[in-house]
């Protein structure tokens, strides 16, 4: 979008021009006038501040276009770092990225199960700061802290999880008590969100309708449009996992039958696999059925269909289907022109599903004559929310966005290729 400074959808000039230096890669002066709609002299204001606090560095020249051959600029991705939390039953994921949203350590722990959750905020505290530390990062450096769990979760002071895993949370004031507990902001949001912020802030998502269509214990979807999240009033916006697809199905534990996630989603696919005595044994699934097992079980399934198990094909590929028409079911209310799919289960089960919700999309999403749905694996499927999480605190510090407008489609328009690779950062 060209035009005016004042239909970015930024808090702040600040704000907008690092965002567009943060997409497009490496950009010039003049491409950064084209790309905001603001005048040279606030750019070169604007960018000498960013080079000032070392969150911007110049890295090379432009190729000449019979003039004088601009300056490349580019993030310094090293002046700044952020911890993404995933806070699971099953277990928690830690990530620290740079600016540019790049992983720079990560480490995995024990979930949550039914520790008392002040426990878990002060080892969260304590697993936080061993992150930054093992990294060799100052903590001066790292801008905070971002949160996510799975929904729905509502936004705002006492942050309430729903999931009947994690439900014993109930009113803790989850936010508020890690911030206490780590002396550093915390942002909160539900991992599906961020995984699909993810994606966009590390530039593997382009700026249209997108979304991020995600399994971990559940199902859910993260949107993005024109790079900025739609959560809805209540955080809960994309809760595919909730779409009903089987009028007479079985009993969802949000109260409905039929939801995509009592049909599809991992547990389902554990609790049929261990309903078969010969699967079950074929799989290796010993021991008591549980929530807590739910991960685990779930790929000892799927690496018995990779071995060629029948019976487990069949269960994923039945999976598959039923999340496909919850996937054709988003497109079509979005008009999605890129789909990825994410999450822990999917990083393992991914080469099953992702045909399936391809072929489902090219043959019955109701927008294909008009345009495709691109549809791809992430990949950083395993710690997209992890990931994500970190993105969002890189966000709410540095590029805070105001909601309703769009981000700036022509970052690069008739920018020269740069003559040689980026430097610095």
């Amino acid at each position: 979008m060209s035009g005016p400074a004042g239909a970015m959808p930024h808090a702040s000039s600040r704000a907008a021009v690092l965002d567009v230096i943060r997409a497009a890669g490496t950009i010039s002066r003049v491409g950064l006038v084209g790309a905001t709609g603001f005048t040279g002299a606030t750019i070169s204001t604007v960018v000498r501040r960013l080079i000032d606090d070392g969150l911007v560095v110049e890295s090379g020249h432009a190729e000449s276009t019979g003039g004088k051959r601009r300056v490349l600029l580019q993030l310094n991705r090293s002046a700044r770092y952020a911890v993404g939390v995933h806070l699971d039953h099953d277990g928690i994921t830690y990530v620290l990225t740079d600016l540019g949203g790049s992983v720079v350590a990560r480490m995995s722990r024990a979930g949550v199960g039914v520790e008392d959750p002040r426990s878990v905020v002060e080892r969260m505290a304590a697993e936080s700061a061993a992150l930054i530390e093992g990294a060799g990062i100052e903590r001066e450096r790292v801008l905070g802290l971002g949160l996510v769990a799975p929904g729905p979760l509502n936004q705002g002071p006492g942050s309430r999880l729903m999931q009947p895993a994690i439900r014993h949370w109930g009113d803790f004031p989850l936010g508020a008590g890690l911030q206490e507990a780590t002396g550093l902001p915390v942002v909160l949001d539900n991992d599906a969100t961020a995984a699909a912020l993810g994606e966009h802030w590390s530039g593997q998502a382009g700026g249209g309708a997108f979304a991020a269509l995600y399994m971990g214990t559940g199902i859910g979807a993260g949107l993005l449009l024109g790079g900025i999240p739609y959560r809805g009033p209540s955080g809960n916006a994309g809760e595919i996992g909730h779409i009903p697809l089987a009028a007479d199905g079985p009993q969802c534990w949000c109260g409905a039958r039929g939801c995509t996630e009592a049909l599809a989603g991992p547990g389902a696919v554990v609790e049929a696999a261990r309903a078969d005595a010969v699967l079950a044994r074929s799989a290796g699934l010993s021991g008591e059925a549980g929530r807590g097992r739910r991960t685990a079980d779930f790929a000892a399934v799927t690496r018995a269909a990779h071995r060629g198990d029948p019976g487990a094909r069949a269960l994923l590929e039945r999976s598959a289907r039923y999340l496909a028409l919850a996937a054709r079911t988003l497109a079509t209310i979005a008009d999605l022109e890129e789909l990825v799919l994410t999450g822990p289960g999917l990083a393992i089960a991914g080469s099953i599903y992702l045909p399936v919700v391809q072929e489902e999309l090219e043959r019955s999403f109701f927008s294909r004559a008009s345009h495709p749905v691109r549809v791809r694996l992430s990949r950083m499927a395993a710690t997209a929310p992890a990931i994500g999480a970190a993105a969002m605190m890189l966000q709410s510090e540095l590029v805070p966005l105001r909601e309703g407008t769009r981000l700036p489609e022509n970052l690069t328009a008739a920018e020269p290729a740069p003559a040689a690779a980026p430097h610095g950062g």
